[in-house]
């Protein structure tokens, strides 16, 4: 692991405004331990969104990357790295998911530990009983309906930009957010109707 300065930043790490995928394809390797750094925790995060579980994640992420290392030549500047390294996360996820057969979606966990956090104990139980509701509701969405809805929800990427990436017309990405908002509307109405009867 490298050093860092005491701002936390990396030494010798070019200028942010310096072009990293041109100092990549000149095989500097700082440069691209730089653009790591930019995209590592966003990349992750989106992974343990689609996959659910860490380990998947962290293999996607390091996947995502190993690409990009070996496919620089389809990049023209910085501003394609994002969106570039978006669209493989989402297809490496799904690849992943179909070698599983299973394809699971993590809560936003920080919102659900400030809940239990500012809940009282007698709460606590009943939040993590919605938690459990909605991890399973969730996981009764396609596999295009949960992407859709992490890409739009959670990335807060724009419709055009979530089609892209999935690789479908925006007006279908918009077709599997209604569906999957109406599916975990009525399956958590049933089950936190049921709950609390």
């Amino acid at each position: 692991m490298a050093e860092t300065t005491v701002d936390g930043a990396l030494p010798d790490i070019p200028d942010v405004s310096d072009d990293l995928v041109e100092l990549m394809r000149a095989g500097s390797a700082v440069a691209f331990e730089a653009l790591m750094q930019r995209y590592d925790r966003r990349m992750l995060a989106l992974a343990l969104r689609l996959t659910g579980r860490q380990e998947d994640a962290q293999e996607v992420a390091q996947e995502a990357f190993s690409r990009l290392y070996k496919n620089l030549e389809l990049l023209r500047s910085d501003d394609e790295v994002g969106p570039w390294l978006r669209m493989v996360v989402v297809n490496l996820c799904k690849d992943l998911a179909r070698r599983k057969a299973r394809s699971p979606i993590a809560v936003n966990e920080e919102l659900i530990s400030r809940a239990v956090a500012e809940s009282n104990p007698e709460s606590a139980a009943s939040d993590r009983e919605r938690e459990r509701i909605l991890r399973s509701a969730l996981q009764s969405l396609t596999e295009r309906e949960r992407t859709a809805l992490v890409l739009r929800e959670l990335e807060g990427l724009n419709t055009l930009e979530a089609a892209e990436i999935m690789g479908i017309a925006a007006a279908t990405v918009r077709v599997q957010i209604m569906h999957a908002r109406l599916k975990l509307r009525k399956l958590l109405a049933k089950q936190l109707g049921r709950g609390s009867k």
